[in-house]
């Protein structure tokens, strides 16, 4: 589909094409404050959100739109501040943590993407500037009963993101929509590499984007969305939903603790893994536009941490076995997916020489052509993990998922909700 030029006219592209992208720019942001409301405001239930959208006289088409412009969050200066400050914070670390260069795979046009794989320490002094900087030390001090741990500098209360969640949500998609639409003339105008074009219809160069490997500045634009942005709110927002909980209802349940301590450990995984994550295909084929910016900076932090704010308000407790249960069976899945991924990684990496369980490495040598006519070659390992199933790793991933979000299918006023993420991720990966 993609070219290195803007020949190509939109009737080329089948209509689907064009009205799914279109549907998913307009109804993805709109999903994701409907499904924060939900949470907050009606315990989950989506059956209350229906009466509350459709409820009154003003006909049902007309009601929807005012009542989702009712409760659309406004957007202060705070919550500038703290996406600014963050988003500031993770630029600085790319480029000041130091780290081992990795090249990324040769892109169709014969580019190389550099990168500076530091990504685990960048991880820890976020956490760690994260819980020195807010009360975070105090509550951690409160919470297991040791006044002998010093306080940090309070200058923020951790549980402000899950009170402010909503206005955050709001400035983000204007912010993500509003860089989307630079990114998509940017590819037109100023690419940064020749893996750049337009299939010749803007609503769907908006949606999928116009360039592969964007930079600003000398900064990845899709390491920085994906990875440092996406991967590293998503571990800061699971503190504040612990830390709104424990100041709520003055504990914290066990279901929040498994469901928090499985995606933290998923969440670093990510990192340990990211150099595996940059040759994937997120990276070495979507483009850069709405479906991967806008999906990291709004949907990553709305979506895939929904399980846990659905648990800010329950008081339920799972008890020592079944929690206990869970969390194993999570751990299990999370390690067998960074296994299998980083066996692959190993086996690629090394032209099909690495070991495989101590084994010389069963493969397929498969030989395909581009849509340019270019003949390629691949090795597809059949041996180890994934000699027990083609895409192996996403078994395992779909086992963590249910894991994290299934705590709250349990005690009162429990109801499917709390399993979205895990059924996205499904429908995602098949």
């Amino acid at each position: 589909m993609w070219g290195n030029n803007s020949e190509k006219s939109a009737g080329l592209l089948p209509g689907r094409q064009i009205f799914g992208p279109l549907s998913l720019c307009v109804l993805c942001p709109v999903f994701a404050i409907l499904l924060w409301y939900t949470h907050v405001a009606l315990d989950g239930d989506v059956f209350r959100l229906a009466e509350f959208l459709i409820d009154g006289d003003r006909g049902l088409l007309q009601n929807i739109p005012y009542n989702i412009w009712r409760i659309w969050p406004s957007i202060t200066a705070l919550d500038v501040k703290i996406v600014l400050i963050f988003m500031a914070f993770q630029l600085v670390l790319m480029k000041a943590v130091p780290g081992s260069l990795y090249l990324g795979p040769t892109t169709p046009n014969g580019n190389v993407p550099k990168y500076t794989a530091n990504g685990v320490l960048s991880h820890v002094i976020t956490l760690i500037a994260f819980v020195c900087l807010s009360d975070g030390l105090s509550l951690i001090a409160a919470y297991v009963g040791d006044p002998r741990i010093p306080n940090g500098l309070n200058l923020f209360r951790i549980a402000m993101i899950y009170e402010r969640f909503g206005n955050l949500i709001s400035f983000l998609n204007v912010f993500a929509l509003i860089f989307c639409a630079f990114l998509y003339l940017k590819g037109l105008s100023f690419p940064s590499s020749s893996d750049s074009g337009s299939c010749g219809n803007p609503v769907f160069d908006f949606y999928w984007g116009t360039e592969l490997y964007p930079r600003i500045f000398g900064w990845d634009v899709k390491m920085f969305t994906n990875c440092r942005f996406g991967l590293m709110s998503w571990s800061l927002i699971l503190f504040s939903y612990v830390a709104a909980q424990y100041e709520e209802q003055g504990r914290v349940t066990d279901a929040m603790l498994v469901s928090v301590v499985l995606q933290f450990v998923y969440c670093t995984k990510f990192f340990i893994w990211e150099t595996g994550y940059l040759s994937s295909m997120d990276i070495g084929h979507d483009r850069a536009g709405f479906y991967l910016c806008w999906g990291c900076l709004v949907w990553v932090p709305s979506v895939y941490t929904s399980c846990s704010i659905f648990l800010v308000k329950r008081t339920h407790m799972l008890g020592p076995y079944l929690s206990t249960g869970i969390l194993l069976v999570g751990l299990a899945g999370i390690y067998i997916n960074y296994a299998s991924d980083h066996q692959r990684q190993m086996f690629r990496e090394s032209n099909g020489k690495a070991t495989v369980w101590g084994r010389p490495p069963q493969y397929i040598t498969a030989s395909y052509t581009t849509a340019e006519g270019e003949t390629r070659r691949s090795l597809l390992l059949c041996s180890g993990w994934w000699g027990l199933a083609r895409h192996f790793h996403y078994l395992p991933e779909l086992l963590a998922a249910f894991c994290w979000c299934c705590p709250g299918i349990f005690g009162p006023k429990a109801n499917g909700l709390c399993l979205f993420y895990f059924m996205f991720l499904t429908l995602l990966l098949l």
